[in-house]
This record gives structure tokens, C-alpha cells and sequence, in this order.
């Protein structure tokens, strides 16, 4: 992945070559949310008065990905070929003309694009005012934008000039009390900047990931992505809102904490049905709450949400599942009434009781939003799924009798772990391990008492560490006993492989040789040797063969 300089100079580059040719551009959307929130975008987008076919004409590398909607991506070399012969990286830039968009019939596309001059009419028919915030970059450097002979921009002699001054910057910030450094490490701004600022107590705890200016300082507001992106200038965050174009009101709800649509939310959610799981999930992983009038037209339009293809509602969930906040998304999802809509089998779980003396935290939706919240940000898709879904067979198999049981949830569990993973077409390798661990995750408890081959055969399961974290936080969301988890991590991490998978001590051709006729039999015979071997009660092959002669008649 590059360096977040390298994307950042690149979107300069093509902001500083668009204006030069006399057009309009700004960095826009989510990289200018993100810096504003003190994170590092994961990519830079422009938006330009400039049409289409002026960027692809502009331009040597581009790519008409979206054209009919106005959008072209732009491919710029940052890196040349080496010694070695090996091929230039590019970063991708998504260049988006400014737009107004017609009546969208499908839930997704619009029927027509107009395009305009406005950067205002274009920032309106986006979907949320935190997205729809426009940045000048040119007002966060002291020489402004210079685009090269080639169109590259020359911010590394910019860079040079103000090094001094970033890191008297790094040295303030490195002088912070230790406990605002850590907070800092661990991604939380907010708590961080109130032991900074020495706020109130009841400020500290109030979550918002948003500070007005007034209340910053320079050394610990600097975006971690800008200070990287010019080269080590650092950019008070007094100054990046000074470069920000705000006709939408984006700047104070990120300020409040909220995620507010652009306009009346009924007319966005119908435009793109998608925006309804889009709201709750960036209400998620920013620890904000979702504007009343969003939540109250997510509510009424839920069902609307049927006609997005299963793989873009697939992907958006599996967003939440590991973006680190996949626990408050579940229940915004369930609080929306989008959970029936896109996961009837996971609501329910609601009121669907479990035994106390092994289940003291309550019901099986409650069990399954603590293991979501022990799902770790960037966490494998296939583990959070597997989280999400390990108890999907309880509600039909609840039982009461002498006391609360589920027969048959495992396996009941497997067959509906694969009507949700066919309906969301998802691949066949993450189904398979997604249904792996709905089938395995009741294992453990018998891990103790397994026999040495019993359990061997069990560390084979493809990708066994995500075994071992559902496990655990199975067990932490339940009784919190983690003896059976220890006893399997500890065996699985002391035995080497070649126990595991020992190299076979015999085939079929020694069993040729020993004069038995090739057929079903072998089957059976070469998983006896393999059963003795993991067994270690025999090592070589003339022992092999002794047992075959010992078992199986010639």
C-alpha cells in the first residue's frame, strides 16, 4: 500500500494541474472527514469542475471507471523503475466532476447526470454532511500549489523549508503526559485532547472525536496522514479548517458527534438504499450517534434495503464487522429495524434465553454482541463472520426440559451459516472456513480428553489460530473460564508440525508390494497406519506393515 505522502502529493498534483488548465478542485468527501478527525485517509478523491473527457484528455494514465456518472480515475507514477527492473508504482486518484444528479429509479444509479460548475450543487447530492466537506490544499502550503513540467507537484522543497518547525512539533507532542501519548496510540483523540486541555471531568467523558478550534493546540492536532503527506510538514489543525469549504454544515456535526444526511434523509436513503447501512456504519466507527431524523427515515425505508445487491450489503457489513466498533453497529442495526431486513437469522437471537450456570450474561443476542465487541480493527473477515454467526442455530433448536438446551444448534447452525453465506455470495474458500468455524467452535470442550490423534487431526483445520480466537471469545462472552482454551493453544503452539502431519510411513504401492490388491480397502488401511502414527504407537514402515498384516487379510 503507499505511503499516505505519496497519495496525498498525487491528489495535489492533479488539483495544481486542473487549475493551472483554469478549472475548479478540491480534495473532497472522506479523506477531508478523516483528516479533520485526525486519521489517516485511506485514499485522496478530487472533485473538479473539469468534465471527463477533460481529465482523460489531461492526463496520460487515466481510467474511465465511472464516466457516465462523471468520474475518471487518475493513475500517477510515484515511483520509477529501479535497478532491478522492477515496474513503477502508481497512485490511483478518483477525479469526480461536479454534479446534480436526476432521480435514481434502480435504489443506486441516478437515471441522469447533469454536470455543473457548482461546487456547492455537487457537494448537495451527496449522502451525509460529514462526507460532503471540500478541502483547498493549496491554502495548507506557504507557496501554494506548483505543478512541475509533468504535472507533479513540488512540495519537497516546501517540505524542506519547514522541517525545523515540524519538529519542534514532534518534540512538543513527544513531550505530552505519557497517558495522552497512549490514549493517542490507541486511536482515541477524543480522551486524549481532554487530558491535554485539562477539561472537565464530565468533558473527558463525553464522546466526541471533535474539538472546536479555539480549544487546539498545535503539537497534538497535527493529522498523523498530513504530517506524512508533504514530507514531514506538520499543519496545525487551526489551519487545515481554514482550508476547508463547508456548504453543508459537515464541520459542526463532526464537532456534535453526529451523522446527519444532506437534506431531507428520506430523499437520500431513496436515491441509494445503501446509505442506510452506510449511516450506521460510519455512525459506528466513529463513536457517533446517528441525527434523529436519519434514524427515524432508516426506520421507515429498511425494507427498501432488499433491493441492494447481496454483495454490496455483504461487503458494508463485513465493514462493520471489522473496522474495531462492530458491536455498537449491531445494535444501531437492531435499533434501525435494518437488522430483520439484512439478518433475520442474527435478530433472532433476541430474547432467546441460555442456561445461567454457563451463560451468565443474558440471552443469545447479548452473548453475540460480546464476542463482537472483542473483534479487533483490520481482524480476518471470515473470524468476524464466523463471531457473528457461531450460535445462529440456537433460536430454532431452544429447548426447555429439566433445564434450557439447544440440540443439534452445531450442525443446524452449519446449514444456516450456508443459506447466509450463499445469499451474500460470498466465496467458496470463506465459506468454507466461515462454516468451519460454526462447525468446530464446541470442540474445545472435549480438547482435554481427545486422543493425541483426535487432537492432531483438529490442528489441521484450516487456518486454526481463528479457531483459537472464537474459542476465546466465546468463553470471555459467556463464563469467562478459559482453562479449555489454554490447554489447546498451549498443545497447538508446543507440537511441531511434522507431528501434526507426519510424512506417511507407507502408500499404496508398499501395500501393492505386500500383495494386496488395489481397491476401497486402501482407504481404510492407510488411515489405520496414519491413526497408529499420531497415536505414536508405531514409526517406521516395517511396523506399518505389521499392523496392516495384524488387521487386514491379504
Amino acid at each position: 500500500m503507499l505511503s499516505a505522502s505519496r497519495q496525498f502529493e498525487s491528489a495535489c498534483a492533479i488539483i495544481a494541474s486542473l487549475r493551472a488548465a483554469g478549472y475548479e478542485a478540491y480534495l473532497a468527501g472522506g479523506c477531508v472527514r478523516d483528516l479533520l478527525l485526525g486519521r489517516e485517509p485511506s485514499d485522496y478523491d478530487v472533485a473538479t469542475s473539469a468534465t471527463p473527457d477533460v481529465v482523460l484528455e489531461m492526463f496520460p494514465r487515466t481510467f474511465a471507471v465511472g464516466a457516465h456518472f462523471g468520474v475518471v480515475l487518475v493513475a500517477t507514477e510515484v515511483g520509477g523503475a529501479d535497478a532491478g527492473g522492477e515496474k513503477p508504482e502508481f497512485a490511483l486518484t478518483e477525479v469526480a466532476t461536479f454534479r446534480s444528479d436526476g432521480a435514481y429509479s434502480d435504489g443506486r444509479h441516478p437515471d441522469a447526470v447533469r454536470y455543473t460548475l457548482s461546487a456547492e450543487e455537487d457537494v448537495r447530492r451527496r449522502d451525509f454532511t460529514i462526507n460532503g466537506l471540500l478541502l483547498d490544499p493549496a491554502r495548507l502550503l506557504p507557496q501554494g500549489l506548483k505543478p512541475g513540467s509533468e504535472g507533479e507537484l513540488n512540495v519537497r522543497a516546501e517540505a524542506r523549508t519547514l522541517q525545523t518547525e515540524a519538529r519542534s512539533l514532534q518534540a512538543q507532542s513527544s513531550a505530552l503526559p505519557a497517558e495522552a501519548r497512549a490514549l493517542q496510540s490507541e486511536d482515541h483523540p477524543s480522551v486524549a485532547k481532554a487530558l491535554l486541555h485539562d477539561e472537565p471531568e464530565a468533558a473527558r467523558l463525553k464522546p466526541s472525536p471533535f474539538k472546536a478550534p479555539e480549544r487546539l493546540s498545535a503539537a497534538p492536532e497535527m493529522p498523523g496522514a498530513l504530517e506524512a503527506a508533504v514530507n514531514c510538514v506538520s499543519i496545525d489543525f487551526t489551519n487545515l479548517l481554514s482550508a476547508v469549504i463547508d456548504y453543508v454544515g459537515g464541520v459542526d456535526d463532526l464537532r456534535r458527534g453526529i451523522v446527519r444526511a444532506i437534506g431531507r434523509p428520506e430523499l437520500r436513503f431513496e436515491e441509494d438504499h445503501l446509505r442506510m447501512l452506510r449511516g450506521v456504519r460510519f455512525a459506528a466507527r466513529f463513536g457517533f450517534e446517528l441525527d434523529a431524523a436519519a434514524a427515524a427515515a432508516t426506520r421507515r425505508l429498511a425494507a427498501k434495503t432488499a433491493a441492494v445487491s447481496r454483495e454490496r450489503v455483504r461487503d458494508e457489513l463485513t465493514r462493520m464487522l471489522t473496522e474495531g466498533h462492530a458491536r455498537r453497529a449491531f445494535e444501531l442495526l437492531d435499533e434501525t429495524g435494518l437488522l430483520a431486513e439484512v439478518l433475520p437469522e442474527v435478530a433472532r437471537m433476541k430474547g432467546v434465553a441460555q442456561p445461567p450456570q454457563f451463560h451468565p450474561e443474558g440471552d443469545v443476542w447479548t452473548h453475540t454482541l460480546l464476542l463482537l465487541a472483542q473483534l479487533e480493527p483490520g481482524c480476518a473477515p471470515t473470524l468476524a463472520w464466523g463471531a457473528l454467526l457461531h450460535d445462529v442455530g440456537k433460536p430454532p433448536t431452544f429447548r426447555v426440559a429439566d433445564r434450557i438446551g439447544f440440540d443439534g444448534h452445531v450442525d443446524v447452525g452449519v446449514a444456516m451459516g450456508a443459506e447466509v453465506c450463499r445469499r451474500f455470495r460470498f466465496s467458496n474458500e470463506d465459506t468454507r472456513q466461515i462454516l468451519a468455524l460454526i462447525e468446530n467452535h464446541m470442540r474445545f470442550a472435549d480438547a482435554q480428553r481427545m486422543k493425541a490423534s483426535t487432537l492432531k487431526r483438529f490442528f489441521r483445520l484450516e487456518n486454526f489460530p481463528e479457531h483459537l480466537a472464537l474459542h476465546r471469545m466465546d468463553c470471555l462472552a459467556g463464563s469467562g473460564n478459559l482453562d479449555h482454551y489454554n490447554y489447546t493453544r498451549e498443545r497447538y503452539e508446543s507440537m511441531p508440525e511434522e507431528q501434526v502431519r507426519p510424512k506417511p510411513l507407507i502408500t499404496g504401492r508398499e501395500l501393492i508390494a505386500a500383495g494386496y490388491q488395489p481397491g476401497a480397502g486402501f482407504k481404510a488401511m492407510l488411515h489405520a497406519v496414519e491413526e497408529a502414527q499420531l497415536e505414536g504407537s508405531i514409526q517406521t514402515p516395517d511396523e506399518a506393515l505389521e499392523l496392516i498384516r495384524g488387521q487386514f487379510r491379504v
